[in-house]
C-alpha cells in the first residue's frame, strides 16, 4: 500500500508536527515563528488556526491527546501552552496561550508532554532541560532544571511510561536517563530497571555515542525497559540497563528521529529521506528494510540513473552530483529522488495503534511534506542497513 503523502507547503521546511487525539487536526511549524493548526478535509489539509505568540522560529510542537493542550517551544527561549478557551466577547472557541517560566538563556530545541500530561519537558541550548508543571495559584507553568552533567545543547528528549524518567540526547555526544520526579506533582514511582531511588536530577544512565557523534534522537521502548538513541555517526544504539548495549552501524546517512513501534521494532529516519526499520531484542539488533519503495521514480520528475541502487538514495544523489562537479543550484540540476520525501525527515511519530503496537507512523520533512506510512509494509533493501555490534 502506497503511503499517504500531503504536500503541505512548496519548498518550505516542515520542522515539527503533532496530531490531535482523533487525527482530524495537526499542529505544524513551517520554519516560522507562528504555528498552524490544519484540519483534514478528505485528502487535503486546510489551515484553520494560527498560534501567534513567539518571536522566533518554533522548533518543536507537542499535542496532548487527553487534555487537548498544545505546547510549543521556540528559538526565542520561550514555551507556551495553548488551550481552547471561549472568547469573553464573542463566545467563540479560540486557542489562548498560557505563560511558561522556562528561565533559559538559549533557544528551546525540543518539547514533549509527559504520559500523564501534568508535566512537560523542554530541551534547550542552555545545557539544561526545563521540567514544567502548572502553578494554579499564579496561573502559569513553572520549571525545575535538569543540568548536571550536561555539557552542550540538548537535542532531543523522551518520557518514560512512569511519568518520571526522561531520556535526553545531547551535542556532548551522550545519551542520558534522568529522574524528573517532582514531589508536589508525582506519586512515588515503583522501582524500574533504571533504579529505585529517584530524587530530582538523579542520573540513571549515561551512554556515549559509538563514534563520538551528536545524539540527535532518543526514545524509550513501550515498556520503558529499553532506550534507543540515534547518533550523527550513522548508528542506532539500543540500551538494556540490566544486560548491555546493542549498536547497529548504518551505511546510510545519519538518522535524526526515531520511534518504537513495539518492543522488538524501531523506525528511524533522517538525512537519507526514508524511514528505516530495525528489529531485535537483548540478543542483538539489525536493519531489516525501509517503509519506502525506492525501486522507481516518484510522481513529479525523473530520477537520475543509478540513484537508489544502494540503500541510500540521498547519498548517491550527492555523490553523483559531486563526481560531475555540479552545483545543486545550477541550471538543470533538479533531481527527483527515488524516495517519497525529497529532503531530510525531521520527525517520525506514532500515528495509529493496533493490538497494542504502532500500525502507522507519520513523518514530516524539510521538503514540506507530511507522510503517513503503514508500519508493517517493510521493503527489503539491496544491501544491509548495517552490521551488528554488541
Amino acid at each position: 500500500m502506497a503511503p499517504e503523502t500531503f504536500n503541505l507547503s512548496q519548498g518550505t521546511p516542515l520542522l515539527a508536527h503533532s496530531f490531535n487525539a482523533d487525527r482530524s487536526q495537526v499542529a505544524v511549524s513551517f520554519n516560522s515563528k507562528d504555528a498552524q493548526i490544519l484540519t483534514r478535509s478528505g485528502s487535503s489539509w486546510t489551515p484553520t488556526e494560527l498560534l501567534a505568540e513567539h518571536d522566533k522560529v518554533i522548533t518543536s510542537i507537542d499535542w496532548a491527546p487527553q487534555s487537548n493542550r498544545i505546547v510549543t517551544a521556540s528559538q526565542d527561549r520561550n514555551a507556551y501552552v495553548w488551550q481552547e478557551t471561549p472568547d469573553p466577547e464573542t463566545g467563540k472557541i479560540v486557542w489562548k496561550p498560557t505563560l511558561v517560566l522556562l528561565r533559559i538563556n538559549r533557544a528551546a530545541t525540543y518539547v514533549r508532554w509527559s504520559p500523564n500530561e501534568d508535566k512537560f519537558a523542554v530541551a534547550s541550548g542552555a545545557r539544561a532541560i526545563a521540567v514544567c508543571s502548572f502553578d494554579p495559584e499564579n496561573n502559569w507553568w513553572v520549571s525545575k532544571h535538569l543540568k548536571k552533567p550536561i555539557r552542550s545543547t540538548v537535542l532531543a528528549i523522551d518520557w518514560h511510561p512512569n511519568n518520571v524518567l526522561i531520556a535526553a540526547g545531547s551535542a556532548d555526544m551522550k545519551a542520558r536517563v534522568f529522574s524528573a520526579y517532582i514531589k508536589e506533582v508525582d506519586a512515588k514511582p515503583p522501582p524500574t530497571v533504571w533504579g529505585s531511588k529517584l530524587p530530582f536530577n538523579t542520573i540513571c544512565g549515561e551512554y556515549t555515542s559509538p563514534s563520538g557523534g551528536w545524539v540527535h534522537a532518543v526514545a524509550f521502548s513501550p515498556s520503558g525497559d529499553a532506550m534507543a538513541f540515534a547518533s550523527h555517526d550513522s548508528s542506532i544504539t539500543v540500551v538494556y540497563p540490566s544486560s548491555g548495549v546493542c549498536t547497529v552501524k548504518m551505511v546510510s546517512l545519519p538518522a535524526m528521529t526515531l520511534t518504537w513501534t513495539s518492543e522488538q521494532s524501531i523506525i528511524a529516519a533522517g538525512h537519507d529521506c526514508q524511514p528505516y526499520v530495525f528489529s531485535g531484542n537483548e540478543g542483538g539488533w539489525e536493519g531489516v528494510g525501509t517503509l519506502d519503495d525506492v525501486t522507481g521514480p516518484k510522481a513529479g520528475g525523473a530520477a537520475r540513473p543509478g540513484v537508489g541502487k544502494l540503500n541510500s538514495a540521498a547519498f548517491n544523489t550527492f555523490r553523483s552530483a559531486d563526481s560531475r562537479g555540479q552545483s545543486s543550484s545550477g541550471a538543470g540540476s533538479e533531481v527527483q529522488l527515488l524516495t517519497t520525501h525529497q529532503n531530510s525527515i525531521t520527525s517520525v511519530r506514532p500515528y495509529e495503534f493496533s493490538g497494542g503496537v504502532v500500525s502507522k507512523v507519520s513523518t514530516s520533512g524539510l521538503d514540506g511534506r507530511l507522510v503517513i506510512w503503514d508500519a508493517n509494509e517493510v521493503s527489503a533493501v539491496s544491501t544491509k542497513l548495517g552490521g551488528l555490534s554488541v
